[in-house]
């Protein structure tokens, strides 16, 4: 079994994994990612212009370098695609309540779920996975990471994260900030919800996983019981080293006559 196919086992046995977010619809992140060798990728067709085919195109480079990628889908209509062209899983955003969590939770799965079948994709490797073992191995492996980002969900926490099915919950703190509305700097609702989300995956047995900027926010989370990381991104990568190395080379030339 190559490592995309076990990423679902080692994140339920609480393995610590580190990803971060691709922003940019190129092949060429991913690439570079999965040889500096993180434990996984996500796709983001939510916040970035991730279509259909750059999307393929990004899983493509995932396989070639044995990367685990999910894909943060806009909708619910993208899971489907995302599965056959060989996401490993999917970041679900605003999973609001029990129910909705029930309803995505079948697109994931053939038996007991309703997920169409075909081996004529890169799942299926182009027909070379015979039925029964694609249907197998794709009910075993692929994963439904819940992102919990909405006041209202807090009202069905423990109800969605014991949903059979949801793999994961994923605490969307930023939409959680924007939503209570509060400016400050680490505002007491946003504290409350980060904490209780985690008490309901760790109730339910759940993996925790989280986005994070830093070390800092890592470690903070990691006490919470959060095991698997989404580090910045592609894009924040960029940012950061460019401003880096211009600040490196203006601070050596400045005071260096021609």
């Amino acid at each position: 079994m190559n490592v995309a196919s076990t990423f679902r086992q080692r994140m339920l046995a609480g393995d610590k994994l580190v990803g971060t977010f691709l922003k940019t619809p190129t092949s060429h992140a991913t690439e570079i990612l999965g040889d500096l060798g993180y434990d996984f990728v996500v796709i983001d067709q939510e916040h970035s212009p991730f279509d259909r085919t750059t999307s393929d195109i990004a899983l493509m480079a995932a396989r070639a370098v044995n990367t685990p990628a999910l894909v943060r889908i806009a909708g619910p209509d993208s899971i489907l695609s995302v599965l056959d062209c060989g996401a490993t899983g999917a970041l679900v955003p605003h999973v609001k309540s029990a129910a909705y969590a029930r309803e995505i939770a079948a697109l994931f799965r053939y038996r007991g779920g309703s997920r169409g079948f075909a081996t004529s994709t890169r799942a299926g490797r182009y027909t070379a996975v015979p039925m029964w073992r694609h249907i197998a191995d794709q009910d075993s492996q692929t994963v439904f990471v819940a992102q919990i980002e909405d006041p209202v969900a807090l009202d069905e926490i423990d109800a969605i994260a014991a949903v059979e099915g949801v793999d994961s919950l994923f605490i969307g703190r930023g939409d959680l900030t924007a939503a209570f509305g509060d400016e400050s700097k680490e505002p007491p609702a946003v504290l409350r919800a980060v904490e209780r989300i985690a008490e309901a995956a760790r109730k339910a047995n759940k993996p925790i996983s989280v986005y994070v900027g830093n070390a800092a926010e890592a470690a903070w989370l990691r006490t919470l019981g959060a095991n698997v990381f989404v580090l910045s991104s592609d894009q924040g990568f960029l940012r950061q080293a460019a401003a880096a190395g211009l600040r490196e080379v203006r601070d050596k030339v400045d005071g260096v006559r021609a």
